[in-house]
């Protein structure tokens, strides 16, 4: 006999519908699964074989031959073990209910004992079933099934056991579809990071650096952040997130369609809502940074997507994957190519980098000296290429912080995130207005059509902007950067016009320590 039972195949973010077809004939036992099966997929013969008759069935000792199609599409990981077991006893005769499946679509890992297991991107294959498939009933795992109802499209069910849905397929064991309820999950999940203790406010001094990472939220610019050992960089930088706006429904969804494709998603967690913060070691691959793999996964790009991806001691990476972020800084997204096919990965993130101004870290410091020789400081700095220093908008300089900024009796008040964040919620809605009805959303995305029609400069600025341009030896990209960020600027202020101190701002933010081998701009002549 023959079963036909719809399942779902994932392939980078994108799902595509297949179909089980399990086949039972007469004669010698045998058990082959064909269709561009993974190790993973052939290895389910016996995980459903153990799984049927632990679970109460009996396995059938004939050929069975079961078909993935279509077969062009290669078959990975664990997902289709419940398709496979439920098409055996379908064919069989031990469960009829095959005009009840005509419709409906399964998905899952099955241990030896018949337990359900989850499997990653059960999201997306909701999302494709009930799009795309016109599948109107979805069964996913247990744990799987907070996600799945994300998607209204489709009617899900979550099952813990082979038996119970043998049960509930045969009308012996009613079902309640789940339904999720977007605002009661955010409210379990705080989108704030200050529910985890980090606060702007907690950080002492540094108030430059601070207002350098309020224009970067507000215009959703990258940052880099150059200072000794124990400045406070990865401090200033994990806050970050706790000044962005709050994530809307359409970033949130995009997101964990990132996580449950990577099966990252937290265990019970149905919708990730707060910012993502990656940082990955030094150490990294370049596939795990940018994605990649003999079945292309998402890397921590594209995991920080809609949040920060923080690089620490960013010349210690190596060069080809800092080479590689080229492309998505500019078109916010990567393209993994492989022999089984192309993925476009999302990359919409904001990057902030960290590094010593030298390898000892103290080259420029006011009260260590520094015992690298102009050599091992260039090279060292030479890591970072001029064509990725080009793409950050922000090079800032964070000093040694005094004791007397350190001792909480004699500091001032500090902004706290919450804040800094209504103000970047400011900006940010003068940036929504302006763009609105086109697909740019914040200043950093501005093409030069949108540079040349926002950015306008009077008389003033327009000369500072041709003396900086010529000081610094800046390339047209930098002179576009430039104009973005004192847009920026100009929103923070709720001035319409960018004006002379705006631009003055933006210019010093592209200044590095002298070690970086690059002219400055005086304050002084900026004023």
């Amino acid at each position: 006999m023959l079963a036909i039972i719809n399942s779902c195949a994932v392939f980078g973010i994108n799902g595509h519908p297949l179909k089980v077809e399990v086949d039972v004939s007469a004669g010698l036992p045998a058990f082959d699964i064909v269709g561009l099966p993974d190790a993973a997929v052939r290895e389910s013969k016996e995980r459903v074989r153990a799984a049927i008759r632990n679970a109460g069935f009996e396995f059938p000792l004939r050929r069975l031959t079961v078909n993935l199609a279509p077969a062009a599409i290669r078959k990975v990981g664990s997902t289709f073990d419940l398709p496979i077991a439920v098409g055996i006893l379908c064919a069989t005769g031990q469960i009829s209910a095959q005009e009840y499946l005509a419709k409906t679509a399964l998905v899952g890992e099955l241990s030896l004992e018949g337990a359900v297991r989850p499997v990653p991107g059960t999201l997306v294959m909701a999302d494709c079933l009930g799009r795309e498939a016109g599948m109107e009933v979805f069964f996913v795992p247990e744990e799987n099934g907070p996600e799945a109802s994300l998607v209204e499209s489709v009617e899900v069910h979550a099952v813990s056991h082979l038996r119970n849905l043998a049960e509930i397929l045969c009308g012996n064991e009613p079902s309640a579809p789940l339904r999720a309820d977007i605002e009661v999950i955010k409210k379990m999940f705080p989108a704030s990071p200050e529910e985890d203790g980090l606060d702007m406010s907690d950080v002492k001094g540094q108030e430059g650096v601070k207002r350098a990472l309020e224009v970067s939220a507000a215009g959703g610019h990258n940052i880099i952040l150059v200072g000794p050992p124990g400045s406070g960089k990865t401090m200033l930088a994990r806050r970050l997130p706790g000044i962005l706006p709050p994530m809307t429904l359409g970033e949130s969804l995009q997101t964990t369609k990132l996580y449950s494709v990577g099966g990252l998603l937290p265990k019970g967690q149905a919708l990730i809502t707060r910012r993502p913060f990656r940082a990955p070691h030094h150490g990294a691959s370049g596939a795990s940074i940018i994605g990649g793999g003999a079945t292309p996964v998402p890397g921590e790009i594209s995991l920080a997507t809609h949040g920060v991806l923080f690089l620490d001691e960013m010349p210690e990476f190596a060069r080809d994957v800092l080479e590689a972020l080229r492309q998505p800084l500019e078109d916010r997204c990567v393209t993994v190519s492989r022999v089984s096919g192309r993925v476009d990965f999302p990359a919409d993130f904001q990057l902030v980098g960290a590094l010593n101004p030298c390898p000892c870290g103290y080259y420029g410091d006011s009260l260590k000296p520094c015992t690298c020789t102009p050599y091992m400081i260039e090279k060292y700095l030479r890591r970072i290429s001029g064509p990725l220093m080009d793409r950050i908008d922000l090079h800032i300089e964070v000093p040694r912080v005094k004791y007397q900024e350190l001792s909480s009796a004699k500091s001032k008040h500090s902004a706290s995130s919450a804040e800094i964040r209504e103000r970047v919620l400011s900006a940010r809605e003068r940036q929504t207005r302006r763009f609105a009805g086109g697909d740019i959303k914040i200043n950093a995305q501005m093409r030069r059509r949108e540079v040349q029609l926002f950015c306008r400069l009077d008389e003033q600025a327009e000369s500072l902007m041709k003396e900086a341009f010529a000081r610094l030896q800046l390339s047209a990209r930098a002179h576009d950067r430039i104009l973005k960020v004192a847009r920026t600027i100009a929103d923070l202020a709720g001035e319409g016009n960018i004006l002379l101190e705006h631009i003055a701002e933006a210019i010093q933010y592209r200044n590095m320590d002298r070690s970086m081998n690059m002219a400055s701009v005086s304050r002084g002549g900026a004023e």
